[in-house]
């Protein structure tokens, strides 16, 4: 078995030598723009280059690093009948959950007045919040959204979820389809997106669907940065309908010096930190599950390109 490690890192072998530990029977290639072809049976990558499905003709499988595709489907000479395998969860479910909590709890408990209370040497104890005042919507009911979902509802918040297709979620209300969208959005004043970008989802977060959520409205996007038009939040914004938002995704990352976010104070910018690729358990779902492909046995995280995810 050969398996090639495409992804970029200036230091492989942080990535290789856990491999080779995890696959001890596998031959183990670092990507090479330069050499020759290694005939891999497997790929692990991220955001590969055109060049290794030129060069790599016998891939049975590629794994990808990370829960979103849209990078690597939109390599043009990616062959259509290779399975693709995305990573599920791998401890990033629990740091998006910790991250979109903190942002709630910034807006609907004022953290930032007790913040400026404090600069100010003021000792003033403002009412307590209602919950609901701050419906949430989950805006994607994968394995990350779900798990948001499920915590935020766990503290007592009313939880909606809206996904392409029918879920159900015990604690959270689920919308599905764009017929069902207009009554997610109109009973959602906070809005979390984790959808997975595509076709259908690029722009979503835009002025039509903004202007739907409940005044005073806050937007939380940790999806993808393709996902806002980012002028659309700015007027809603501007118009008062949105209060605040908290963004760690950007469509140019990193976020350009002079990008008008930088000047606002109702924006929260992180850079893309929301959820990151824990190694450890990165690497041991997808050696087992090329373990359990090479043996013949069925694997879950295989991406149907149709669907974008």
């Amino acid at each position: 078995m050969k398996v090639l490690f495409v992804a970029g890192d200036p230091k492989p072998e942080r990535w290789t030598v856990p491999i080779k530990e995890l696959l001890p029977e596998a031959e183990v290639h670092v990507w090479d723009a330069n050499g020759p072809a290694v005939d891999a049976d497997y790929a692990i990558v991220w955001q590969p280059p055109e060049q290794l499905f030129e060069r790599e003709k016998k891939l049975k499988a590629v794994f990808n690093l990370g829960a979103g595709i849209d990078g690597l489907l939109a390599v043009p000479n990616l062959p259509p009948q290779l399975p693709i395998v995305r990573l599920e969860d791998a401890g990033m479910s629990a740091q998006m959950a910790e991250y979109v909590l903190h942002q709630l709890l910034e807006a609907s408990r004022g953290m930032e007045t007790y913040r400026e209370q404090q600069r100010q040497g003021i000792w003033k104890i403002h009412r307590p919040i209602k919950r609901s005042e701050w419906p949430v919507g989950v805006m994607g009911l994968g394995h990350i959204g779900k798990r948001v979902a499920r915590t935020l509802a766990g503290l007592d918040y009313r939880v909606n979820g809206w996904a392409r297709s029918k879920h159900d979620l015990e604690g959270v209300s689920t919308f599905s389809g764009t017929e069902n969208l207009p009554d997610f959005l109109q009973s959602t004043r906070v809005l979390v997106n984790t959808l997975p970008l595509t076709d259908e989802t690029r722009d979503i977060l835009n002025q039509q669907h903004l202007s739907q959520l409940m005044p005073n409205a806050v937007v939380i996007n940790v999806g993808r940065g393709e996902h806002l038009v980012e002028e659309d939040l700015i007027k809603a914004i501007e118009d008062g309908h949105v209060a605040r938002a908290s963004l760690d995704v950007f469509r140019q990352e990193p976020l350009p010096a002079d990008h008008p976010f930088w000047q606002r104070p109702e924006i929260t910018i992180t850079p893309h930190i929301s959820a990151r690729t824990l190694r450890d358990a990165t690497l041991e779902q997808i050696t087992g599950k090329i373990q359990a492909h090479h043996n013949g046995q069925p694997i879950s995280g295989i991406v149907d390109p149709s669907r974008g995810y």
